[in-house]
């Protein structure tokens, strides 16, 4: 939402049929070029849809750095992507529901607010397709999730929240969104379910250009004492944060279970080399980023939420480094507390 409103538009690309460029696991007319003009380094967003791969979530959108050019015109560095919807080899939904907790629902055609305040857009079944009883539907399971986090025997693997959230999905979503740095995540994430019996499962990623060490309402976040999402400047309902807290803080097993799936992210997975791959990606967007900068002179600018304007690429990207180590380091402990 907030993007349009910048100089560097984001785009929608829709194919006359169905293909997968650049080697894209879908096969789909609709794809969307993300600006990440608020992201002097081009890749945040690319980090973290790797880190939700590392972390082992179900569904990751593709992506890709590209160079757009519209009519004879450079328009910079952008990022080719799926779109998020409910569709094989994208979001596993076909058959049930794609909902996003989002601060923008009270602009959506297709949307409920949970017993509790929470604001839900529905994205699929689509605002053309929906009839009134799947809308009934999914908001009555969504209140009975909830009432469930917030029932007092919510810790019951049978009879509490389990029994409507995948956890592991939900824990991975919040390790994502946490070691990222992402100010937003309780502000706008997507949940999905892929049947009428199956449970609610949180994600796909999306929408990380202000992660990792660029956002002035977080900044600097590993000198913050709690997670991001109950400190000061993250944004999300009271409600929402309460949810969260009551599975990642007062739930025990659900605790013990952040740590494994944590351990497992930077010992299996390889979050602990992911410096790795901002050398990596620095190198492949450094022609890239020379154009992109001297289509839009912001290296000395402050866009959107920066708290810093470095004047210069490669020290942005070392902002990134520092903040990845330190952020390994912070977190672990976070989680073992």
């Amino acid at each position: 939402n907030a993007s349009w409103n910048f100089e560097k538009k984001p785009y929608r690309l829709k194919f006359d049929k169905k293909q997968s460029p650049l080697g894209a696991p879908a096969s789909a007319k609709k794809w969307t070029l993300i600006s990440n003009h608020g992201d002097k380094t081009l890749m945040r967003n690319i980090l973290a849809f790797e880190v939700s791969r590392r972390v082992g979530q179900p569904y990751t959108p593709f992506c890709h750095p590209v160079d757009l050019i519209i009519n004879g015109e450079y328009r910079g560095c952008y990022q080719l992507c799926d779109q998020v919807e409910a569709d094989e080899d994208r979001v596993p939904c076909e058959d049930g529901y794609l909902i996003e907790i989002d601060a923008y629902a009270w602009d959506e055609e297709v949307m409920f607010a949970s017993a509790s305040g929470i604001p839900v857009t529905i994205k699929h079944p689509d605002e053309d397709d929906i009839t009134g009883a799947q809308q009934n539907f999914i908001a009555d399971y969504f209140n009975k999730m909830e009432a469930a986090v917030f029932a007092s025997n919510f810790t019951s693997e049978t009879a509490g929240y389990r029994k409507y959230l995948d956890l592991d999905s939900f824990l991975k979503n919040f390790i994502v969104g946490e070691f990222a740095g992402n100010t937003d995540t309780y502000w706008s994430v997507y949940m999905y379910k892929d049947a009428a019996d199956g449970k609610l499962y949180t994600g796909p990623i999306w929408d990380y250009d202000l992660a990792f060490e660029n956002d002035l309402r977080t900044y600097p976040i590993n000198n913050l004492s709690d997670y991001i999402y109950a400190s000061r400047g993250s944004v999300a309902s009271e409600a929402m944060r309460s949810m969260v807290s009551r599975i990642v803080k007062q739930d025990p097993a659900a605790k013990a279970r952040l740590l494994e799936l944590w351990t497992a992210a930077r010992t299996e997975g390889g979050l602990d080399d992911l410096n790795e791959m901002v050398d990596e990606l620095e190198v492949l967007l450094q022609e890239s980023q020379e154009l992109n900068f001297k289509r839009w002179k912001i290296l000395n600018q402050y866009v959107h939420m920066n708290f810093q304007a470095l004047g210069s690429y490669d020290k942005e990207v070392e902002t990134v480094k520092k903040y990845i180590d330190g952020r390994l380091e912070k977190f672990d402990k976070l989680v073992r507390r």
